[in-house]
């Protein structure tokens, strides 16, 4: 790939351009992923009851909208990822921001229903399929033999920015109204993601002139062995251990999407208060980034299965427990649990694809992945509405989720788990 244009990698001392680049690379891919906020769940909930007045619209009617807007918003998976490992990240991500900039200052002068649902099924696309796409594999293509050091920095930069931006994108809500607070969130991808990434993202280490990965260690022969070998999509697609993973995966999004829509009526049916639902939502968040460390430094020399087959057994527990919760201090322990299953998962989904298959077709890769994992937090909250209203509780749901996480932890103890060369592995192995 030939060198951008003003950039000129030899006057950077070529070990400390190796790393810092890397990190910055991590960096701006962390504010990429928080910059899907307008297209994730937890985003729209923040501007759902002012539009819910403005348009006149039911719950019911805003949820179908919902739905039908993120199932076909995950179909932005599929295409994005050839996009990325044809044009490169800086590119892609670039374009991006702008369109999805567009898209939701589209939203605060849309005259009706209709177009408010065309432009919310874009920010989903845009943003919640094929910008977090993008984000993932931009430290995907950049890293191998630290791959895990570099999710897990990753995964706490992007927590700590969507801790940040929920409350004071909450308070502008509040304060000045959805359409003010929206403004400004496309700004942010208009005038600071969009430039951030023209400037300073760099697709691989090669494209600034390098011919090894940034952790050295790999002379150029054995890296083009290793990119040689890399995995298609198809190849893929055809190992068990990808749908085990990406099912695993997919399984803690339905999870995660179905409590986080319902957890007050779910506290609420065991006796507890709405306070102590926002407290446990804080205590899920720090043990999430505590468990991202974690598992960064575990995995970082040991198997990545492990750390699933771990997390897919917290997270069972922490379902079959939730109905017979009373107290808080039982909550807050529930909650321990889910923060610590949902960092080690994250972790997981963020590293596993590289290290397994490579990164020369990891846009693809990790697309089908990423579209499984959007359909299944499509229907996770559907799942527990239905469940509710044919059983009359949340019990059931969460027995039956249990059992399938369970089921998965198994697949996931015994899958055959590829590297995606020889080489690679080496590399990994031998530090």
């Amino acid at each position: 790939m030939p060198v951008p244009s003003g950039f000129n990698a030899q006057a950077i001392p070529r070990p400390a351009a190796r790393m810092y680049y890397g990190w910055v690379v991590v960096l701006i891919a962390a504010a990429a992923m928080v910059g899907t906020l307008p297209g994730r769940s937890q985003g729209l909930g923040l501007i759902t009851e002012p539009l819910l007045r403005d348009y006149q619209l039911t719950r019911v009617g805003y949820a179908q909208i919902n739905l039908v807007a993120t199932l076909i918003g995950s179909l932005f998976c599929f295409g994005i990822g050839g996009l990325l490992d044809r044009h490169g990240s800086r590119v892609v991500l670039t374009v991006l921001s702008l369109v999805l900039g567009a898209t939701v200052l589209g939203m605060t002068v849309s005259p009706n229903v209709i177009v408010l649902a065309v432009l919310i099924t874009l920010t989903r696309g845009l943003g919640q399929s094929a910008l977090s796409i993008v984000s993932l594999a931009m430290v995907g293509k950049w890293f191998r033999r630290r791959i895990t050091q570099a999710m897990a920095v990753y995964a706490v930069v992007m927590s700590m920015g969507f801790m940040a931006a929920f409350p004071l994108v909450g308070a502008i809500v509040t304060g000045r109204g959805w359409r003010v607070a929206w403004t400004l969130v496309a700004a942010g991808l208009l005038v600071g993601l969009a430039p951030l990434a023209w400037t300073l993202v760099r697709d691989t280490p090669e494209a600034i002139g390098l011919s090894v990965d940034d952790e050295g260690g790999v002379d150029g022969a054995r890296h083009e062995e290793a990119s040689a070998s890399d995995a298609t999509l198809r190849e893929a697609l055809q190992s068990p251990a990808f749908w085990v993973f990406a099912t695993a995966s997919a399984m803690y999004g339905l999870i995660a999407s179905g409590i986080g829509l319902f957890n007050e009526s779910i506290l609420a049916e065991r006796g507890l208060t709405p306070d102590v639902y926002h407290s446990a939502l804080a205590v899920t968040a720090i043990t999430a980034l505590v468990a991202n460390f974690s598992a960064g430094a575990y995995a970082s020399r040991r198997s990545l299965r492990l750390v699933l087959v771990g997390a897919l057994g917290i997270l069972a527990a922490g379902l079959v427990v939730l109905p017979h919760i009373t107290t808080v201090p039982q909550v807050m322990m529930q909650a321990v649990a889910m923060g610590v299953g949902g960092g080690f998962v994250m972790v997981v989904f963020f590293s596993f694809w590289t290290r397994a298959y490579g990164r020369t077709h990891l846009g693809r890769i990790q697309g089908a992945a990423q579209a499984l994992t959007v359909f299944a937090s499509a229907i996770g909250p559907l799942l527990l509405a239905y469940c509710v209203e044919w059983t009359g509780s949340y019990a059931f749901a969460f027995y039956l989720l249990a059992a399938l996480v369970a089921v998965l932890a198994a697949l996931a103890a015994i899958v055959a788990v590829p590297a995606s060369s020889r080489v690679e592995q080496d590399v990994h192995y031998r530090r």
